[in-house]
C-alpha cells in the first residue's frame, strides 16, 4: 500500500513510518520541520534499509501540499501534523485553529481531489476534557478544555461529517492517552523542543542532568500516592495501532473511533522512581501546587481496539522507561540540530539509506 504520513518526521510519525516500512508498505511523508528533524528520518531508513520519499510541505501551503499528493498517489494517509503544546495553545488560539483544523481541511480537499478517501486521524484523550467517568470509553461524552484539544475535536466532528456525506471515505479517530518510550536501538525517539510539556521526557530530562528537579504538581490527590495517575502507552504500541486501523480501514468504510492505551494508569511518583531504578541517576523534585485543570486520574478503557482490531499494548511501565532512557542517554541534547541552508534544500527529496538523494 502507498501510505503518506503527514508530520512523519515527528515522534510517534517516525516510529509509525519504520513500522510501515517493515510492514513492507510504500512510504512518503509530509513535513514542515518546524517541530521535527529530517534526522529522525534518515535513521529510520538507516534501521529499516528503505526509502522514504520525504517532502518539506507546510499543509498551510494549499498549493503545495496538492503538488505532492498528486506526485504521490496515495491509497491511505496516516495524519500527524500539527501543534500540540496545551499551554502554547492558551497563549495562541488562533495560531493554533488555523494550523491544525485549515491544514486538516487543505489535507481532505487534496485526498479529495486525488481520489484518496483512507485517512487514520492522530487525535487524542484530551477530547474527553475533564470527565471522571472512568474508565474513558469511545462513548464518553466528548468536552475538551483547552484550545488544542478542541482543534483535535473539531476535526473530529468534521471527520465525522465528512464521513456521513459521503460513503467513500473511511476514516479512524485514534484517541491516544500519554506516548511515551522509544525504538529499542536508541536513534529514534522523543525530542522535545525547549521546555518538554509532558512528564517523561522532562523526567529523563533531569536523569540525563540537562534539568535540576521535577516540578510535581500535587500530591494531594485521591489516588495512592497523592499524585495524578495517567495512562501511559509505549510509541510503539501506539504506532502499532495505526498499522491494525490501517488493515481495518482496508476493507471497512465508515468512520471508526478506537482509544489507544493500556488501560491502567501510573502516578507521576511511580515515573519518577522506575526511572530511578533502571537509570541508576537520582531524580530530584518538588513537590508544588495542583495546576488547574488536571483531573486525578484519566485512563483508557481499550477493549474495542482489542475486539475489532486484534490490538493491544503490550510493554509496561520498564520496558517504557528502560527505552526512553536509552534514547536519552545516547542522546542527550535530541537530533542534531540542522541548519538553515540544509532545511531550505529539503524539497522533494529521498531519503535513502540515511543519505539525501535530490529528485531535480
Amino acid at each position: 500500500m502507498r501510505v503518506l504520513v503527514t508530520g512523519g518526521a515527528g515522534y510517534i510519525g517516525s516510529h509509525t513510518v519504520l513500522q510501515l516500512l517493515e510492514a513492507g508498505h510504500q512510504v512518503s511523508v509530509v513535513d514542515n520541520f518546524i517541530n521535527s528533524s529530517p534526522e529522525s528520518l534518515r535513521r529510520v531508513v538507516s534501521i529499516a534499509s528503505k526509502k522514504v520519499a520525504t517532502f518539506r510541505v507546510d499543509l498551510l501551503d494549499r498549493k503545495a501540499l496538492a503538488e505532492a499528493i498528486t506526485s504521490i498517489q496515495p491509497d491511505a494517509v496516516i495524519h500527524f501534523a500539527g501543534l500540540k503544546a496545551v499551554g502554547e495553545s492558551v497563549a495562541q488560539p488562533l495560531r493554533y485553529y488555523k494550523n491544525n483544523v485549515t491544514g486538516t481541511i487543505n489535507l481532505l480537499e487534496a485526498m479529495d481531489e486525488a481520489g484518496c478517501r483512507t485517512i487514520v486521524f492522530s487525535s487524542s484523550a484530551t477530547v474527553y476534557g475533564e470527565s471522571v467517568d472512568l474508565p474513558l470509553r469511545e462513548t464518553t461524552p466528548r468536552s475538551a478544555t483547552n484550545p488544542y484539544g478542541r482543534t483535535k475535536l473539531h476535526i473530529e466532528e468534521m471527520l465525522e461529517e465528512l464521513a456521513a456525506s459521503d460513503s467513500r471515505w473511511r476514516i479512524a479517530n485514534l484517541r491516544y492517552f500519554n506516548p511515551v518510550g522509544a525504538h529499542e536501538s536508541g536513534l529514534i525517539g522523543e525530542d522535545p523542543q525547549g521546555i518538554p510539556n509532558n512528564l517523561m521526557p522532562f523526567v529523563a530530562q533531569v536523569a540525563v542532568g540537562k534539568r535540576d528537579a521535577v516540578q510535581v504538581f500535587g500530591n494531594d490527590y485521591p489516588t495512592a500516592d497523592g499524585t495524578g495517575v495517567r495512562d501511559y502507552i509505549h510509541v510503539l504500541d501506539l504506532a502499532a495501532g495505526h498499522l491494525a486501523a490501517l488493515d481495518y480501514l482496508a476493507s471497512s468504510g465508515g468512520l471508526h473511533v478506537w482509544n489507544l492505551g493500556t488501560g491502567s494508569g501510573s502516578s507521576v511518583l511511580d515515573v519518577i522512581e522506575a526511572f530511578q531504578r533502571i537509570s541508576a541517576r537520582l531524580v530530584p523534585y518538588d513537590i508544588v501546587a495542583r495546576r488547574p485543570g488536571d483531573v486525578a486520574e484519566s485512563y483508557a478503557h481499550a477493549e474495542k481496539a482489542r475486539l475489532d482490531l486484534g490490538w493491544k499494548a503490550e510493554r509496561g511501565l520498564e520496558q517504557m522507561v528502560e527505552d526512553m532512557w536509552r534514547w536519552q542517554f545516547k542522546n542527550p541534547d535530541g537530533f542534531p540540530k540542522v541548519g538553515h541552508e540544509e532545511m531550505n534544500s529539503l524539497e522533494l527529496r529521498d531519503f535513502v539509506l540515511g543519505e539525501v538523494a535530490s529528485n531535480k
